[in-house]
C-alpha cells in the first residue's frame, strides 16, 4: 500500500494545466452534503476536469443511486490543521516517535505538500438512494475520526455482503471515470494530483495546490 507520505509521491513533478475550480452543486445529478462546509465554501468546489469526470461516473450508477459529495477542495491552512489534529490523536494513543507519528497520521490525513484536496483534485463521497438515504458502506465517511479505522480501507475485511456490494459499485463507477482511490479511505477518490499520477503511471500531475 502506497501512502501519501511515500517519497515517490512528492517526487512526482507537477505541470498544472491551469483549470479553475468549479461548483459541484452546478451538476444536478450530484448531491452536495453540508457536513464539511467551510466559511469560504471551498468544500463544494473541484477542478473542472474532476467535476466532468464525476458527472461521467454518475452515469455509470444504477437508476435510483446517486453520489453524495462530502468534500472537494480544501485550503492548505485547513489541511495543516487537520494533519496536526490527527497527530495529536495518535500521540494521545501512545505513539511518540516523530517519524512513526508522521507516517501514521499520513494514512488518513495527507501532508500539505502532496494533499489531493488542496489541488482541487479529490472528492470525499458516498452513495445515496432515491430518498437521499446513505447506502450501507460498512463504515462512515471519515470513520478514522471516531476510531473506527478497521473498516476505513476500501478492501477492509469483515464487511457485510451489502456493504461490499456498495463499495464495489462505488469503485466501478469512479474507476471507470479514471479516478484512483486512496486505499486507506474507501470514500476518497482523486484525479490529476501527484498520487493519481504515481498510481496511473502518468509522467506528471496536472493539478497542484490552488
Amino acid at each position: 500500500m502506497i501512502l501519501l507520505s511515500d517519497p515517490k509521491v512528492i517526487n512526482i513533478p507537477v505541470q498544472d494545466c491551469g483549470e479553475p475550480l468549479a461548483e459541484i452543486a452546478s451538476v444536478p445529478e450530484i448531491v452536495l452534503d453540508p457536513r464539511e462546509r467551510d466559511e469560504a465554501g471551498a468544500y463544494g468546489r473541484v477542478r473542472i476536469g474532476v467535476l466532468e469526470r464525476l458527472r461521467s461516473a454518475s452515469e455509470m450508477l444504477p437508476d435510483g443511486i446517486e453520489f453524495l459529495v462530502i468534500e472537494g477542495h480544501r485550503s492548505s491552512t485547513e489541511q495543516a490543521r487537520r494533519f496536526a489534529l490527527q497527530e495529536d490523536r495518535l500521540r494521545r494513543s501512545g505513539i511518540t516517535d516523530p517519524f512513526h507519528l508522521w507516517r501514521r497520521a499520513s494514512a488518513f490525513v495527507s501532508p500539505v505538500e502532496v494533499a489531493p484536496h488542496c489541488a482541487g483534485a479529490a472528492l470525499d463521497l458516498t452513495l445515496i438512494d432515491a430518498d437521499g438515504v446513505e447506502l450501507d458502506m460498512g463504515g462512515a465517511v471519515n470513520g478514522h475520526r471516531t476510531g473506527d479505522e478497521k473498516y476505513c480501507p476500501l478492501g477492509a475485511s469483515g464487511l457485510s455482503d451489502e456493504a461490499r456490494h456498495n463499495r464495489n459499485l462505488l469503485a466501478r463507477a469512479m474507476g471507470g471515470a479514471d479516478f484512483v482511490n486512496y486505499p486507506t479511505e474507501w470514500w476518497h477518490w482523486s484525479y490529476g494530483d501527484r498520487y493519481w499520477a504515481l498510481i496511473s503511471n502518468a509522467d506528471s500531475a496536472i493539478y497542484g495546490p490552488v
